[in-house]
């Protein structure tokens, strides 16, 4: 079996899970990984038998596809010699904090011929699978996304946090030129929006409402759909869900059969496919600069309604 040789820039809790399923696939060597933290690479090196590097640029050198999984903040300065040095990327969600940056990002993989896929890691989940075949006339869409505060995501707020996740899926089964943006936030911990709600009109008809926050007792990720004579309602942690359709004059529900993956090994698999096979991902910089976008103009909304 053909194998590439993949390695991990910043191995944090969440870069740690991508040493760790590299570590597990027979199509990948997992060459090493990089972090500022000395004392945190070395526990993850243990963890997995890999190598410390002692720079992203040495690891760089020995390996074919490597995933970043910085600070948001710190991705674009990351990913661009990365990508010059030849590798292809993963690099974690949201591509970067502004529109210049992802436009170099983008602009960078198409001149260096490499491909560059980003961690919009609910356009992996099955729950978004099973949607994009059922999705086909939406009206009005909802989607929560709250979490309890974590440290680890507040160096940009919730909107590129948490909820560029339901952007990038809704944008994708949508498929429509949006009309206007409604949003409001409230910064509650951070310096930055920890809690906000953004309503988006579609050219095509469609409202969509997103829920977000961070500063949650709890947990939660669903989205519900509404289309002529059809609801969905469905969980992304626990892959589950239920339809709702009017047949014959009645109103049937029925359990939707999900057959329950790990999103991130999904990801990881299809990156890794895309090397091997030489195809571009299914969220490549072009549909996240896309999310991006929207995301930011969320942003504008906000501290335009002066709630921050």
């Amino acid at each position: 079996m053909k194998k590439i040789n993949c390695g991990v820039v910043g191995v944090g809790y969440l870069g740690a899970h991508h040493a760790r399923i590299y570590s597990e696939m027979d199509n990948v060597h997992l060459v090493g990984i990089y972090d500022i933290n000395r004392q945190r690479a070395e526990e993850v090196a243990q963890l997995y038998h890999c190598p410390i590097f002692d720079s992203m640029e040495e690891l760089a050198e020995q390996c074919d596809a490597l995933s970043v999984v910085t600070p948001t903040t710190y991705h674009a300065a990351t990913a661009i010699p990365l990508m010059k040095a030849g590798c292809h990327l993963l690099v974690e969600k949201p591509l970067c904090v502004t529109m210049e940056e992802a436009k170099i990002m983008v602009k960078t993989a198409e001149e260096m011929k490499v491909f560059l896929q980003v961690g919009h890691i609910e356009n992996y989940n099955p729950v978004t699978s099973y949607l994009e075949t059922q999705v086909q006339s939406p009206k009005y869409i909802t989607s929560d996304r709250l979490a309890p505060f974590n440290p680890r995501g507040a160096d940009v707020g919730v909107v590129l946090d948490l909820m560029i996740h339901d952007l990038g899926v809704v944008l994708q089964l949508v498929r429509s030129p949006i009309q206007r943006i409604e949003a409001i936030g409230v910064n509650v911990i951070s310096k930055t929006e920890d809690i906000a709600n953004a309503r988006i009109y579609f050219e095509n008809g469609c409202v969509a409402n997103f829920n977000t926050s961070r500063v949650s007792l709890k947990k939660e990720r669903n989205i519900r759909i509404f289309q002529p004579n059809r609801y969905l309602s469905l969980d992304y942690m626990e892959q589950k869900g239920h339809l709702m359709y009017k047949t014959n004059g009645e109103i049937l529900k029925e359990e939707i059969p999900l057959h329950k993956e790990e999103p991130l090994r999904v990801e990881l698999s299809a990156f890794v496919d895309c090397v091997l096979q030489s195809h571009q991902p299914k969220v490549n910089g072009q549909v996240a600069r896309s999310a991006l976008s929207v995301a930011i103009e969320i942003t504008h909304k906000i501290q335009e309604n002066a709630l921050v």
